[in-house]
């Protein structure tokens, strides 16, 4: 069974910290490759990650749009495009990362796009963790590049916007039946004395976690996006080794 986990929230709050110290905590706690999927699309995952990003899923899905029937004879679209993601995906220490890169633009992907999710689907069962860093917003709900994750988590800070944002993205979810099997709230930049998230329930979430705010971070991050050194008794990093690993074993009982 895969346990696969999507992270979402309006910008600035810490997702893709969020997302890649929980490829971190997985990769090191597991012994195992975790897929790493870069579905944000800033692309900043693979800095966090210290990877450079490979090409990118955007990158491809042009290239075959623009080259039509022009592809190797011997091989069927499928083929060519199976091909070319295997390519694109880049190795890291104790992770494989896949970068989506921009949406779409003019045009009809539809066909392309159903080919992409049919081969996200298929490599996300080769591997025992995925790890999918979203967009801030809520366009790749709509466009359902995350599907049936086994918790969602939404990343917000205190303030009233970013809980109300959170909350839009827990409800879009569910009108656009993305079946996460839970969902939850993340409250980030918490005080380092802090014992817990600020609120013990939140509506249209099943469970809420609190992380604390990172020294090590904030000092790291004018010489460097990654937090590959961050030690794990930081607070920051400790809250998120909790938040995911209470959601993984969660999952293993069900």
């Amino acid at each position: 069974m895969t346990f696969t986990i999507a992270i979402a929230g309006k910008g600035g709050v810490g997702k893709t910290t969020f997302a890649a110290l929980s490829v971190r905590y997985l990769s090191e706690s597991l012994k195992d490759v975790v897929l790493a999927v870069d579905a944000d699309p800033n692309s900043n995952l693979g800095a966090k990650l210290e990877t450079e990003p490979g090409r990118t899923l955007g990158d491809i899905r042009e290239e075959l749009l623009r080259k039509g029937d022009e592809i190797p004879k011997d091989m069927s679209k499928q083929e060519y495009l199976d091909y070319q993601i295997r390519l694109a995906v880049k190795e890291g220490k104790g992770f494989d990362l896949l970068t989506m890169g921009r949406q779409e633009g003019p045009g009809c992907y539809c066909y392309v796009n159903n080919m992409l999710r049919t081969f996200l689907d298929a490599l996300s069962t080769r591997y025992a963790t995925v790890v999918i860093d979203n967009e801030a917003g809520m366009e790749h709900l709509s466009r359902r590049t995350t599907r049936s994750p086994d918790v969602l988590f939404v990343v917000c800070d205190r303030s009233k916007a970013s809980q109300d944002a959170a909350k839009r993205i827990a409800a879009l979810a569910d009108e656009m039946g993305i079946k996460a099997r839970r969902k939850a709230i993340v409250f980030s930049m918490l005080d380092p004395d802090s014992k817990g998230p600020p609120a013990e329930s939140v509506d249209g979430f099943d469970v809420a976690y609190g992380i604390r705010s990172s020294g090590a971070i904030m000092s790291m991050s004018s010489k460097t996006e990654s937090v590959m050194e961050i030690p794990r008794t930081d607070p920051a990093f400790s809250d998120i080794v909790k938040a995911v690993e209470s959601e993984r074993k969660a999952s293993l009982k069900r």
